[in-house]
């Protein structure tokens, strides 16, 4: 079971009303608990046993920038970041911009990048995750600072692809 499978699950789950689904499969137990507003929240427990498979390497996805949602956002700026592509979080954890506190950064502004470099980590229930670059191009900003919490879909990075 990936990563989008047990996101469609919670979110199923959230949207139904039922208040606890467990799951069991070989590799995998997971139990989500919603939480009801006179109730003490509960946490969400995902939980995957070892296998024998390696680590599956998440990559990030180019995806068009979003819109600017306030239209009193002056024009210039919009424009500004429509050439770029955001590369988004492809998950809810940890961003790390180095492999480890006594190693360099992955990428710098003005860093260039190809298709397959690592940009950052996204550490998600004591998984180190490695999010890839999908564009070759060149890394504009850095939309998220180191070791802090990123959302599933979250910007990460604007990178000019020419």
């Amino acid at each position: 079971m990936d990563l989008k499978e047990i996101q469609n699950l919670i979110k199923f789950v959230s949207n139904s009303g039922v208040a606890e689904v467990k799951l069991e499969m070989d590799d995998v137990k997971i139990t989500i608990r919603t939480v009801l507003e006179s109730s003490t929240p509960e946490p969400t427990y995902v939980q995957q046993m070892p296998a024998a498979a390696p680590v599956q390497q998440i990559i990030a996805t180019p995806a068009a920038p979003a819109p600017a949602a306030a239209p009193a956002a002056p024009a210039p700026a919009a424009d500004d970041t429509s050439k770029y592509i955001t590369i988004k979080s492809p998950m809810i954890g940890t961003f790390y911009r180095k492999p480890s506190p006594d190693k360099p950064m992955f990428v710098e502004v003005g860093s260039s990048i190809a298709k397959g470099d690592v940009l950052c980590v996204v550490e998600a229930m004591k998984l180190f995750n490695e999010i890839e670059s999908e564009v070759s191009g060149k890394i504009v900003k850095i939309l998220v600072d180191d070791m802090s919490p990123v959302e599933f879909d979250q910007p990460l990075f604007l990178v000019d692809p020419s």
